[in-house]
């Protein structure tokens, strides 16, 4: 904002700009130009992202509303405490979109009026220090907006944090109950059957194993009926205290909602499982001692079977290594047969392989001598009208020799006819300017005698005469003009 202040004021003030100025200029709009680009793909990735996001949380809720808002559900008394407050934090988003979107719309106005007012440029101080106010306040609302957005996103993920924290807790639970549910459910939901099988096995196990079993069936399991989390986190702080009595307190913080005398009552139903545990760990000791030994007599029988089931083994694979010998030897006979006839085939096949190629290059012996004597016969042909060409060539050549000396004779003769012709004219042309000359010269004398005539008269008269008694004197000059 404020570098497009500065902007405009250099705008207002008019300041001149050189060649290298409007160089830096349209450079600088290129890369104004491609950063506009590359955040107009952006904002498409981010929406187009949007769209996707929207979509798969509509499907969720889809889902969700089908499996936990069912009205035949059978925890609907439950879900409808998570439906009424899912409903209130959906009123809360919207409430908190349409703030932002109001906020969001008062900012778009100022900015479309400052840019109403960068149209009309005035080159007045008061015009930019208006600009520079309204940029200023626009940028301050978009940075406390982006501040205040900021912070509530912090919270946010903070909250989101604890609540994957506590989400992993009860994943971890449910994790634990479901490893341990086969054994819960044998001791909670069907003792009968656990009872059954323990009488079934009563006579295969020792005495120290079912007297444990049937504990664990009367006291609620590997845990003593607290569940795993519980029940780890009580063996973590017993382990610590080596199993003294100064550890119940400290259990106290671990085991939010046990009590006291729960702690002692699991304390007691530990001590006891510990000390079963340990006689069937000696029961199970010895009885797989006795199982082991039991398991060496019977893997030296077993061996001794063997070995007489080896025996007959061996002599029905010689047997069948016989029959198998026998088989093999027919087969090769059988096979070499099939290689003698098939030898004789190939060798047929080859012999009229061989011939019909004989055949094909006795073909081709005649082809090729054909070819050779359509060659020669070509070759003479070509010859002879190379021959003949040639000749007419030199007949033409001869004929068009004799036509050149002939017109060369014509032409001689007709240039020797224009000349004659031309001397003559210019004989007469001559002979015709000598007469005009001889003309010329007789009448240049006629005006002379007659110049010399009038001269004579003229002198006469104006000694001894008058005009009007020499008529013909006075004639002379109109005689000579006429002349």
């Amino acid at each position: 904002m404020a570098a497009l202040a500065t902007a405009v004021a250099a705008a207002a003030a008019g300041q001149p700009q050189n060649d290298s100025c409007s160089s830096t200029a349209g450079a600088s709009r290129q890369i104004q130009n491609w950063k506009m680009k590359a955040e107009k793909a952006k904002k498409v990735e981010f929406i187009r992202t949007a769209e996707k996001l929207k979509t798969q949380l509509a499907n969720i809720e889809k889902d969700k509303n089908g499996h936990l808002y069912n009205k035949k559900s059978d925890f609907r008394v439950e879900y409808s405490i998570l439906e009424e407050l899912e409903h209130t934090m959906t009123v809360s988003r919207k409430t908190e979109k349409d703030k932002i979107l109001q906020r969001l719309s008062k900012m778009q106005n100022n900015v479309k009026r400052l840019q109403q007012q960068l149209k009309g440029v005035k080159p007045t101080p008061e015009f930019v220090d208006k600009l520079k106010e309204m940029m200023e306040e626009v940028e301050n609302a978009i940075n406390a907006f982006k501040e205040e957005q900021r912070q509530i996103y912090e919270q946010l993920l903070k909250e989101e944090n604890t609540a994957i924290n506590e989400l992993s807790v009860f994943e971890r639970k449910v994790e634990l109950w479901a490893l341990g549910s086969s054994t819960t459910e044998k001791v909670l939901k069907l003792p009968s059957a656990r009872v059954l099988v323990d009488k079934t096995v009563e006579n295969h196990l020792p005495e120290e194993v079912v007297e444990f079993e049937r504990f664990l069936q009367r006291t609620g399991g590997q845990q003593g009926g607290w569940d795993d989390y519980d029940h780890q986190n009580f063996l973590k702080v017993w382990t610590k205290h080596k199993g003294r009595l100064s550890y119940v307190d400290e259990a106290l913080e671990y085991l939010c909602g046990r009590t006291k005398e729960d702690i002692e009552q699991h304390d007691k139903w530990y001590q006891e499982f510990l000390i079963l545990h340990e006689r069937k760990k000696e029961s199970i000791k010895k009885w797989k001692e006795k199982q082991q030994q039991e398991k060496e007599g019977n893997l030296k029988e077993k061996e001794k079977s063997e070995k007489m089931l080896k025996e007959e083994q061996l002599q029905r694979e010689e047997a069948q290594k016989q029959k198998t010998e026998e088989e093999r030897k027919r087969q090769q006979a059988a096979i070499e047969a099939w290689k003698k006839q098939k030898a004789i085939a190939l060798a047929m096949e080859q012999a009229s392989q061989l011939k019909l190629e004989e055949e094909k290059e006795k073909k081709q012996q005649k082809e090729r001598q054909r070819q050779c004597h359509m060659k020669l016969l070509l070759e003479r042909y070509t010859l002879q009208k190379k021959e003949k060409e040639e000749l007419e060539k030199l007949e033409k050549e001869k004929r068009e020799e004799a036509e050149k000396e002939e017109r060369k004779r014509i032409a001689a003769e007709e240039i020797t006819k224009f000349q004659e012709r031309d001397l003559h004219k210019l004989e007469l042309r001559i002979l015709q300017k000598q007469a005009k000359e001889g003309e010329k010269r007789e009448k240049q004398k006629r005006l002379a005698k007659l110049r010399e005539k009038f001269f004579v008269c003229f002198t006469l008269r104006s000694k001894f005469m008058s005009p009007e008694t020499t008529p013909g004197c006075t004639d002379l000059p109109r005689l000579g003009r006429n002349t």
